[in-house]
């Protein structure tokens, strides 16, 4: 139970800090990257319909296509995220209508419309999960053609964004291309920084406090292989273990402390499969 709410914390959390930097800084600076969002902007502009509610149809319209196609186990996963976002989003139209941008700094809240939304989406996608909208027509072109998704999502982001530059200013539609590029980037070093752990090559003469250390205080594991040093031609000993940053932290002032003529190797890593760490 408590598993399944940090869980459900995280998706709230994540759709929140989505929908504020959609809202406050995304709509109403008409910056059109960004899937259907983007298209709820260009919308929005045409006077037919807000861009929360286009938002919520939309999302709503793709959520049962998906449901219809690919099944419960999808909507279980998505629908909530989906519906949140939607939902949270015209309810912010009604609560605090904006009719002009909440700063005259173009450049400083293309940030937030940037960063907001990138860190809502590596929180989601780092617990397997996601805000539906054009994910929804990614998994459906995965299932049924060989099309590759991340080019084809690129280009109708693209394509929305090239439409922006002709329904707003130039200025607006230069800051939706730059937005565009640096999205996919940012949202890749959120998820790295989730992941990032340490990875230790320790090189001793004697690996038994250390790894006494490792086992009984920081509870992790460890490989310990014989070793010959190349200059001296001496017997060593190296010590593998990969920890989080505050056991590393607390790893080497030990090493530091217990063994200080060991040379120590430390790696950033984001990528580490196995019991402790992340599943395959």
């Amino acid at each position: 139970m408590k598993s399944k709410f940090q869980y459900f914390l995280l998706l709230t959390f994540s759709i929140f800090i989505t929908a504020i930097g959609t809202y406050f800084f995304k709509f109403p600076n008409n910056f059109t990257f960004g899937g259907v969002t983007g298209l709820a902007v260009l919308v929005a502009n045409t006077g037919f319909m807000s861009a929360g509610d286009f938002n919520f149809i939309m999302n709503m319209i793709l959520l049962a296509i998906g449901l219809i196609i690919l099944g419960k186990k999808f909507a279980a996963k998505t629908a909530y995220c989906s519906i949140l976002l939607s939902v949270t989003l015209s309810l912010l139209e009604r609560i605090y209508p904006l009719t002009e941008p909440l700063t005259n700094q173009p450049m400083l809240e293309l940030c937030f419309a940037i960063a907001l939304p990138s860190l809502g989406s590596a929180i989601l996608f780092n617990i397997g999960s996601s805000s539906g909208g054009t994910d929804v027509i990614a998994m459906i072109l995965k299932k049924y053609s060989s099309v590759n998704i991340g080019r084809a999502l690129l280009l109708t982001d693209l394509s929305i964004t090239i439409v922006g530059c002709f329904m707003f200013d130039i200025a607006t539609g230069l800051y939706s291309f730059l937005g565009l590029a640096i999205r996919s980037f940012m949202i890749d070093n959120f998820i790295e920084s989730f992941n990032l752990s340490k990875y230790f090559n320790v090189v001793c003469d004697n690996p038994k406090p250390i790894c006494d250390y490792i086992v009984n205080d920081l509870k992790r594991s460890a490989t310990v292989c014989h070793a010959q040093g190349a200059f001296s031609g001496k017997d060593k000993y190296i010590v593998f273990t990969a920890l989080n940053r505050p056991q590393a932290v607390r790893l080497r002032n030990f090493i530091k402390d217990a063994e200080p003529d060991a040379f120590i190797l430390i790696s950033n890593t984001s990528e580490i499969i196995g019991k402790g760490f992340h599943n395959v």
